[in-house]
């Protein structure tokens, strides 16, 4: 026979998460997995120095990361970031400009981490050139428009090993969820 007060507890846990994400505060891909896919990328993301936000504050998610079912599913391979038109889009880490150009009808900036781990940001226009070494803050564009993401919005994606993973593993500032037991339950 199911026990009710774990029903009521783990009901409880679940109005909590689905509240957090409404809010932005947890990110999508906390409750989600892929079949046969690892819960972390090859590449260990939770460093001594996480990333900064490449717009300024206040950040607000406007669509989070949601993993394919299989590489070439459909699904949100980063996290879309409320900015304003031709805010100033810094670099989230240091690391060597991959590639800043147009693809299709917009502008991108990939940025290679080291360690395998590539971030890209988007719409943008770029003031820096692939090759450019930047540090985390350093201005490497303004928000643009084109592609998904209007121009109050930018796509911020990472990938790890060739793998797209949510770049909340790498961004600090965001306190861990905790659930706890009811009271009295």
């Amino acid at each position: 026979m199911r026990n009710p007060r774990a029903a009521r507890q783990a009901g409880a846990g679940l109005a909590i998460a689905l509240a957090l994400l409404a809010t932005g505060a947890f990110p999508a891909s906390a409750l989600e997995s892929r079949p046969g896919a690892s819960a972390l990328p090859r590449a260990t993301p939770m460093r001594d120095d996480p990333w900064r936000w490449p717009v300024p504050a206040p950040i607000r998610v406007v669509a989070p990361f949601r993993a394919p079912a299989t590489p070439y599913a459909a699904g949100h391979r980063g996290i879309d970031l409320a900015a304003e038109g031709g805010a100033l889009v810094v670099a989230p880490a240091d690391g060597v400009v991959g590639f800043a150009g147009p693809v299709v009808d917009r502008g991108v900036i990939a940025i290679d981490h080291g360690d395998g781990v590539v971030s890209a940001i988007e719409p943008v226009e770029a003031v820096v050139a692939a090759g450019t070494s930047v540090h985390a803050g350093e201005v490497v564009g303004r928000v643009a428009s084109g592609g998904h993401c209007s121009s109050e919005c930018v796509h911020f994606g990472v990938r790890s090993d060739g793998e797209y993973v949510s770049p909340f593993l790498f961004l600090g500032g965001l306190p861990r969820a905790v659930l706890l037991p009811l009271d009295g339950a």
